[in-house]
Protein backbone atom coordinates (compact mmCIF):
# COMPACT_ATOMS: atom_id res chain seq x y z
CA UNK A 1 0.00 0.00 0.00
CA UNK A 2 0.93 3.66 -0.46
CA UNK A 3 1.19 5.37 2.87
CA UNK A 4 1.88 9.23 3.80
CA UNK A 5 3.23 9.39 7.24
CA UNK A 6 3.79 13.47 8.38
CA UNK A 7 6.07 14.18 11.16
CA UNK A 8 5.33 17.47 13.82
CA UNK A 9 9.06 17.83 14.62
CA UNK A 10 12.35 18.73 12.78
CA UNK A 11 13.59 16.09 11.48
CA UNK A 12 16.92 16.95 12.08
CA UNK A 13 16.73 17.62 15.99
CA UNK A 14 16.66 14.19 17.79
CA UNK A 15 13.83 13.19 19.41
CA UNK A 16 11.43 10.37 20.03
CA UNK A 17 8.63 11.24 17.50
CA UNK A 18 11.11 11.42 15.05
CA UNK A 19 12.72 8.14 15.88
CA UNK A 20 9.10 6.37 15.69
CA UNK A 21 8.21 8.17 12.49
CA UNK A 22 11.93 6.85 10.86
CA UNK A 23 11.79 3.59 12.32
CA UNK A 24 8.17 3.30 11.21
CA UNK A 25 8.98 4.48 7.87
CA UNK A 26 11.74 1.85 7.24
CA UNK A 27 10.05 -1.13 8.43
CA UNK A 28 6.59 -0.37 6.45
CA UNK A 29 9.39 0.03 3.29
CA UNK A 30 11.12 -3.23 4.03
CA UNK A 31 7.34 -4.86 4.67
CA UNK A 32 7.17 -4.03 1.19
CA UNK A 33 5.17 -0.68 1.27
CA UNK A 34 5.79 2.40 -0.54
CA UNK A 35 6.46 5.27 1.69
CA UNK A 36 6.76 9.07 2.13
CA UNK A 37 7.12 11.40 5.01
CA UNK A 38 6.69 15.20 5.66
CA UNK A 39 8.62 16.31 7.93
CA UNK A 40 10.00 20.00 8.83
CA UNK A 41 14.03 20.13 8.58
CA UNK A 42 16.01 22.70 8.60
CA UNK A 43 18.91 21.05 6.57
CA UNK A 44 16.68 19.53 3.44
CA UNK A 45 20.50 17.79 2.37
CA UNK A 46 19.81 15.15 5.88
CA UNK A 47 17.20 14.18 4.58
CA UNK A 48 16.65 10.21 3.53
CA UNK A 49 15.38 9.58 0.05
CA UNK A 50 11.91 8.68 1.31
CA UNK A 51 11.27 11.60 3.20
CA UNK A 52 9.99 15.44 1.50
CA UNK A 53 10.66 18.54 2.79
CA UNK A 54 8.33 20.56 4.76
CA UNK A 55 9.90 23.58 5.48
CA UNK A 56 12.00 25.30 7.62
CA UNK A 57 10.73 24.65 11.55
CA UNK A 58 10.58 27.75 14.01
CA UNK A 59 11.40 26.93 18.07
CA UNK A 60 7.82 27.17 20.00
CA UNK A 61 7.40 25.91 23.77
CA UNK A 62 5.53 22.61 23.21
CA UNK A 63 4.51 20.29 26.19
CA UNK A 64 7.07 21.27 28.65
CA UNK A 65 9.87 21.88 25.99
CA UNK A 66 10.97 23.65 22.47
CA UNK A 67 9.58 22.08 19.43
CA UNK A 68 10.23 22.60 16.44
CA UNK A 69 7.36 22.94 14.05
CA UNK A 70 6.63 24.17 10.98
CA UNK A 71 2.91 25.82 9.64
CA UNK A 72 1.65 28.90 7.86
CA UNK A 73 0.50 29.18 4.01
CA UNK A 74 3.86 28.08 2.77
CA UNK A 75 3.82 24.93 4.77
CA UNK A 76 0.02 24.58 3.89
CA UNK A 77 0.53 24.59 0.45
CA UNK A 78 3.64 22.10 0.40
CA UNK A 79 1.70 19.81 2.02
CA UNK A 80 -1.49 19.79 -0.27
CA UNK A 81 0.80 19.47 -3.30
CA UNK A 82 2.33 16.39 -1.12
CA UNK A 83 -0.60 14.81 -0.46
CA UNK A 84 -1.82 15.26 -4.16
CA UNK A 85 0.91 13.97 -5.75
CA UNK A 86 1.55 11.08 -3.30
CA UNK A 87 -2.10 9.55 -4.24
CA UNK A 88 -2.07 7.61 -1.04
CA UNK A 89 -4.02 4.85 0.32
CA UNK A 90 -3.68 5.68 3.51
CA UNK A 91 -2.48 9.14 5.67
CA UNK A 92 -0.58 8.81 8.99
CA UNK A 93 -0.30 11.77 11.16
CA UNK A 94 1.69 12.01 14.11
CA UNK A 95 0.84 14.78 17.07
CA UNK A 96 -2.21 15.70 15.48
CA UNK A 97 -2.97 18.50 17.31
CA UNK A 98 0.01 19.82 17.40
CA UNK A 99 0.47 23.18 15.73
CA UNK A 100 2.44 21.78 12.80
CA UNK A 101 2.25 20.07 9.45
CA UNK A 102 0.18 16.91 10.83
CA UNK A 103 -3.09 19.21 11.63
CA UNK A 104 -2.47 20.66 8.41
CA UNK A 105 -2.07 17.85 6.46
CA UNK A 106 -5.54 16.05 8.19
CA UNK A 107 -7.16 19.65 6.93
CA UNK A 108 -6.02 19.08 3.41
CA UNK A 109 -6.38 15.07 3.05
CA UNK A 110 -9.31 12.98 1.75
CA UNK A 111 -9.51 9.45 2.52
CA UNK A 112 -8.56 7.38 4.80
CA UNK A 113 -6.81 9.02 7.94
CA UNK A 114 -4.43 7.30 11.05
CA UNK A 115 -3.50 9.50 13.89
CA UNK A 116 -0.63 8.71 16.18
CA UNK A 117 -1.04 10.59 19.52
CA UNK A 118 2.84 10.61 21.58
CA UNK A 119 2.60 13.42 24.52
CA UNK A 120 1.24 13.19 27.75
CA UNK A 121 -0.46 16.38 28.95
CA UNK A 122 -3.21 16.27 31.20
CA UNK A 123 -4.07 19.88 32.26
CA UNK A 124 -2.82 21.48 29.05
CA UNK A 125 -3.79 25.16 28.82
CA UNK A 126 -2.96 25.02 24.77
CA UNK A 127 -5.37 21.85 24.44
CA UNK A 128 -8.27 23.34 26.01
CA UNK A 129 -7.95 27.04 23.93
CA UNK A 130 -6.99 25.26 20.99
CA UNK A 131 -10.30 22.47 21.66
CA UNK A 132 -12.05 23.56 18.66
CA UNK A 133 -9.88 24.11 16.34
CA UNK A 134 -8.00 20.64 16.70
CA UNK A 135 -12.18 19.09 16.94
CA UNK A 136 -11.97 20.19 13.18
CA UNK A 137 -9.08 17.98 12.21
CA UNK A 138 -10.08 14.81 14.75
CA UNK A 139 -13.57 14.13 13.21
CA UNK A 140 -11.55 13.94 9.52
CA UNK A 141 -9.64 11.14 11.72
CA UNK A 142 -10.60 7.75 11.09
CA UNK A 143 -8.52 5.76 14.12
CA UNK A 144 -6.61 7.24 16.56
CA UNK A 145 -3.57 5.32 18.40
CA UNK A 146 -1.67 6.06 21.19
CA UNK A 147 1.74 4.78 22.28
CA UNK A 148 1.03 4.58 25.96
CA UNK A 149 -2.04 4.63 28.38
CA UNK A 150 -0.39 8.50 29.51
CA UNK A 151 -1.30 9.10 25.61
CA UNK A 152 -4.47 7.69 26.10
CA UNK A 153 -5.59 9.30 28.95
CA UNK A 154 -4.56 12.74 26.71
CA UNK A 155 -7.25 12.18 24.03
CA UNK A 156 -9.77 10.59 26.46
CA UNK A 157 -9.43 14.05 29.12
CA UNK A 158 -8.76 16.56 25.95
CA UNK A 159 -10.36 15.47 23.03
CA UNK A 160 -13.27 13.60 23.59
CA UNK A 161 -12.19 10.16 22.30
CA UNK A 162 -10.60 7.11 22.52
CA UNK A 163 -7.38 5.03 20.83
CA UNK A 164 -6.11 1.62 20.06
CA UNK A 165 -3.09 1.20 22.21
CA UNK A 166 0.23 0.57 20.15
CA UNK A 167 3.65 1.13 21.74
CA UNK A 168 6.74 2.83 20.32
CA UNK A 169 8.92 0.49 18.66
CA UNK A 170 12.77 -0.33 18.89
CA UNK A 171 14.82 -2.13 16.17
CA UNK A 172 15.98 -4.80 18.05
CA UNK A 173 18.64 -5.96 15.81
CA UNK A 174 20.45 -3.24 15.40
CA UNK A 175 21.32 -2.54 18.84
CA UNK A 176 21.71 -6.50 19.99
CA UNK A 177 24.00 -6.52 17.02
CA UNK A 178 26.20 -3.28 17.94
CA UNK A 179 29.82 -4.16 18.53
CA UNK A 180 30.49 -1.88 21.94
CA UNK A 181 32.34 1.25 21.21
CA UNK A 182 36.05 1.29 21.65
CA UNK A 183 38.42 4.15 22.86
CA UNK A 184 36.38 4.61 26.33
CA UNK A 185 37.99 4.55 29.17
CA UNK A 186 38.52 1.74 31.58
CA UNK A 187 36.69 1.08 34.45
CA UNK A 188 32.54 1.00 35.46
CA UNK A 189 30.77 3.10 32.32
CA UNK A 190 27.43 4.63 33.05
CA UNK A 191 25.57 6.21 30.41
CA UNK A 192 23.46 8.67 29.74
CA UNK A 193 21.42 9.63 26.68
CA UNK A 194 19.04 12.82 25.78
CA UNK A 195 19.78 17.21 25.71
CA UNK A 196 21.56 17.62 28.75
CA UNK A 197 19.98 21.08 29.52
CA UNK A 198 16.70 20.19 29.23
CA UNK A 199 15.66 19.82 33.01
CA UNK A 200 13.33 16.88 32.93
CA UNK A 201 15.76 14.76 31.44
CA UNK A 202 17.27 14.75 35.00
CA UNK A 203 20.97 14.98 34.22
CA UNK A 204 21.44 17.50 37.34
CA UNK A 205 19.80 14.15 39.34
CA UNK A 206 22.23 11.80 37.75
CA UNK A 207 24.72 14.43 38.13
CA UNK A 208 23.99 14.98 42.07
CA UNK A 209 24.36 10.80 42.52
CA UNK A 210 28.11 10.83 41.05
CA UNK A 211 29.97 11.26 44.34
CA UNK A 212 28.28 8.28 46.17
CA UNK A 213 28.71 6.06 43.10
CA UNK A 214 32.47 7.44 42.81
CA UNK A 215 32.98 6.60 46.64
CA UNK A 216 31.88 3.11 46.34
CA UNK A 217 33.44 2.84 42.72
CA UNK A 218 36.40 5.53 41.78
CA UNK A 219 37.30 4.87 38.55
CA UNK A 220 33.51 5.09 37.48
CA UNK A 221 32.88 7.38 34.39
CA UNK A 222 29.90 8.95 33.18
CA UNK A 223 29.13 8.89 29.18
CA UNK A 224 26.69 11.67 28.38
CA UNK A 225 25.20 11.21 24.88
CA UNK A 226 23.14 14.63 23.27
CA UNK A 227 23.38 18.21 22.66
CA UNK A 228 23.72 20.86 24.83
CA UNK A 229 26.29 23.11 26.75
CA UNK A 230 27.72 20.54 29.13
CA UNK A 231 30.43 22.62 30.63
CA UNK A 232 27.60 25.00 31.51
CA UNK A 233 25.34 21.84 33.42
CA UNK A 234 28.55 20.94 35.17
CA UNK A 235 29.23 24.23 36.72
CA UNK A 236 28.95 23.94 40.44
CA UNK A 237 29.38 20.26 40.50
CA UNK A 238 32.55 18.83 42.28
CA UNK A 239 36.04 18.54 40.61
CA UNK A 240 35.69 14.27 40.93
CA UNK A 241 32.38 14.88 39.08
CA UNK A 242 33.72 16.87 36.07
CA UNK A 243 36.87 14.73 35.60
CA UNK A 244 34.42 11.58 35.59
CA UNK A 245 32.35 12.72 32.82
CA UNK A 246 33.01 11.37 28.82
CA UNK A 247 31.13 13.69 26.50
CA UNK A 248 30.49 12.06 23.47
CA UNK A 249 27.90 14.90 21.91
CA UNK A 250 25.44 13.77 19.21
CA UNK A 251 25.68 10.33 17.74
CA UNK A 252 23.93 8.81 14.60
CA UNK A 253 21.84 5.56 15.31
CA UNK A 254 24.63 3.28 14.56
CA UNK A 255 27.26 4.92 17.30
CA UNK A 256 24.26 5.23 19.55
CA UNK A 257 24.17 1.70 19.35
CA UNK A 258 27.69 0.94 19.68
CA UNK A 259 27.74 3.76 23.06
CA UNK A 260 24.38 1.79 24.31
CA UNK A 261 26.46 -1.82 24.70
CA UNK A 262 29.55 -0.21 26.05
CA UNK A 263 28.17 0.93 28.91
CA UNK A 264 27.57 -1.30 31.83
CA UNK A 265 24.80 0.57 33.12
CA UNK A 266 22.08 2.91 31.37
CA UNK A 267 20.50 5.68 33.65
CA UNK A 268 17.73 7.36 33.04
CA UNK A 269 16.75 9.87 35.97
CA UNK A 270 14.08 11.76 33.70
CA UNK A 271 11.71 13.97 35.95
CA UNK A 272 8.55 13.96 34.12
CA UNK A 273 6.86 14.71 31.30
CA UNK A 274 7.34 11.16 29.95
CA UNK A 275 5.08 9.41 28.25
CA UNK A 276 6.93 5.64 26.85
CA UNK A 277 10.45 5.70 27.27
CA UNK A 278 12.03 4.57 24.04
CA UNK A 279 15.78 4.99 25.04
CA UNK A 280 15.22 2.51 27.97
CA UNK A 281 14.37 -0.31 25.14
CA UNK A 282 17.00 0.32 23.08
CA UNK A 283 19.65 0.03 25.86
CA UNK A 284 17.55 -3.16 27.06
CA UNK A 285 18.22 -4.42 23.45
CA UNK A 286 21.76 -3.52 23.51
CA UNK A 287 21.87 -6.01 26.78
CA UNK A 288 22.67 -2.79 28.82
CA UNK A 289 20.95 -3.37 32.27
CA UNK A 290 18.82 -0.27 32.95
CA UNK A 291 18.37 2.25 36.46
CA UNK A 292 15.76 4.53 36.09
CA UNK A 293 13.35 6.76 37.40
CA UNK A 294 10.25 5.70 38.22
CA UNK A 295 7.58 7.40 36.25
CA UNK A 296 4.52 4.99 35.29
CA UNK A 297 5.49 5.15 31.88
CA UNK A 298 8.85 4.08 33.06
CA UNK A 299 7.88 1.29 35.03
CA UNK A 300 5.42 0.23 32.46
CA UNK A 301 8.48 -0.56 29.84
CA UNK A 302 10.57 -2.10 32.75
CA UNK A 303 7.62 -4.76 33.58
CA UNK A 304 6.68 -3.19 36.91
CA UNK A 305 10.60 -3.59 37.88
CA UNK A 306 11.16 -7.41 36.29
CA UNK A 307 13.59 -5.91 33.65
CA UNK A 308 15.44 -2.74 35.60
CA UNK A 309 15.87 -0.97 38.90
CA UNK A 310 13.93 1.79 39.53
CA UNK A 311 14.57 4.91 41.87
CA UNK A 312 11.62 7.86 43.45
CA UNK A 313 12.05 10.37 40.79
CA UNK A 314 14.88 13.51 41.38
CA UNK A 315 15.84 11.26 44.48
CA UNK A 316 19.91 11.48 43.66
CA UNK A 317 20.77 9.12 46.60
CA UNK A 318 18.23 6.30 45.60
CA UNK A 319 19.59 6.90 42.11
CA UNK A 320 23.04 5.65 43.27
CA UNK A 321 22.30 2.89 45.41
CA UNK A 322 20.63 1.82 42.71
CA UNK A 323 23.62 2.09 40.49
CA UNK A 324 25.77 0.61 42.90
CA UNK A 325 23.85 -2.57 43.67
CA UNK A 326 24.45 -3.34 39.79
CA UNK A 327 28.14 -2.10 39.22
CA UNK A 328 28.67 -4.57 42.95
CA UNK A 329 27.18 -7.30 41.19
CA UNK A 330 28.21 -8.97 37.96
CA UNK A 331 25.50 -11.39 38.42
CA UNK A 332 22.88 -9.22 38.74
CA UNK A 333 23.67 -6.96 36.16
CA UNK A 334 23.38 -10.19 33.78
CA UNK A 335 20.01 -10.82 35.16
CA UNK A 336 18.67 -7.61 34.44
CA UNK A 337 20.37 -7.65 31.19
CA UNK A 338 18.85 -10.90 30.17
CA UNK A 339 15.60 -9.93 31.61
CA UNK A 340 15.75 -6.68 29.42
CA UNK A 341 16.88 -8.13 26.44
CA UNK A 342 13.64 -10.56 26.60
CA UNK A 343 11.43 -7.41 27.42
CA UNK A 344 12.80 -4.98 24.40
CA UNK A 345 11.47 -8.13 22.09
CA UNK A 346 8.40 -7.26 22.65
CA UNK A 347 8.54 -4.14 21.20
CA UNK A 348 10.47 -5.01 18.27
CA UNK A 349 9.91 -3.01 15.33
CA UNK A 350 8.65 -5.73 12.95
CA UNK A 351 6.08 -6.39 15.69
CA UNK A 352 4.58 -3.21 15.83
CA UNK A 353 4.69 -2.21 12.68
CA UNK A 354 2.45 -5.08 11.53
CA UNK A 355 0.04 -4.07 14.19
CA UNK A 356 -0.19 -0.83 12.90
CA UNK A 357 -0.55 -2.08 9.02
CA UNK A 358 -3.67 -3.55 10.53
CA UNK A 359 -4.99 -0.29 11.78
CA UNK A 360 -4.34 0.99 8.04
CA UNK A 361 -6.50 -2.23 6.48
CA UNK A 362 -9.02 -1.45 9.04
CA UNK A 363 -10.17 1.82 8.09
CA UNK A 364 -9.26 1.17 4.42
CA UNK A 365 -11.47 -1.34 4.28
CA UNK A 366 -14.04 1.65 5.42
CA UNK A 367 -14.48 0.95 9.12
CA UNK A 368 -14.75 4.43 11.09
CA UNK A 369 -12.12 3.71 13.92
CA UNK A 370 -10.87 0.16 14.90
CA UNK A 371 -13.37 -2.60 15.05
CA UNK A 372 -13.73 -4.76 18.54
CA UNK A 373 -12.07 -7.58 17.25
CA UNK A 374 -9.04 -5.82 16.09
CA UNK A 375 -8.86 -3.91 19.40
CA UNK A 376 -9.17 -6.85 20.94
CA UNK A 377 -5.91 -8.53 19.33
CA UNK A 378 -4.05 -5.96 19.99
CA UNK A 379 -4.89 -5.75 23.61
CA UNK A 380 -4.73 -9.53 24.23
CA UNK A 381 -1.28 -9.22 22.43
CA UNK A 382 0.26 -6.62 24.69
CA UNK A 383 -1.20 -7.27 27.92
CA UNK A 384 0.75 -10.39 28.25
CA UNK A 385 4.07 -9.67 27.21
CA UNK A 386 6.46 -12.92 26.40
CA UNK A 387 9.07 -11.21 28.98
CA UNK A 388 6.37 -11.34 31.79
CA UNK A 389 5.39 -15.07 30.67
CA UNK A 390 9.16 -16.09 30.62
CA UNK A 391 10.69 -14.30 33.56
CA UNK A 392 11.36 -17.03 36.18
Amino acid sequence: MKVGLVCPYAWDVPGGVQAHVRDLAETLIELGHEVSVMTPVDDPASLPPYAVDGGRPRAVPYNGSVARLTFGVAATARVRRWIRRGRFDVLHVHEPVAPSLGILAVWAARGPIVATVHSSIFRSRALVTAYYIAQTALEKVSALIAVSEYARRTIVDHLGGDAVLIPNGVRVGVFRDAAPMTGLPDGPLLAFLGRVQEPRKGLAVLLGAMPDILERHPSARLVIIGPGDLDEVLQGHPESVQRCVVPLGRLDEAEKASALAAADVYVAPNTGGESFGIVLLEAMAAGTPVVASDLEAFERVLDDGRAGLTFPVGDSRALAVQACRLLDSEELRQDMARRGSARAEDYDWNAVARDIVAVYESVMAGSQGVSEDLRGQLVGRLARPRSSREAP
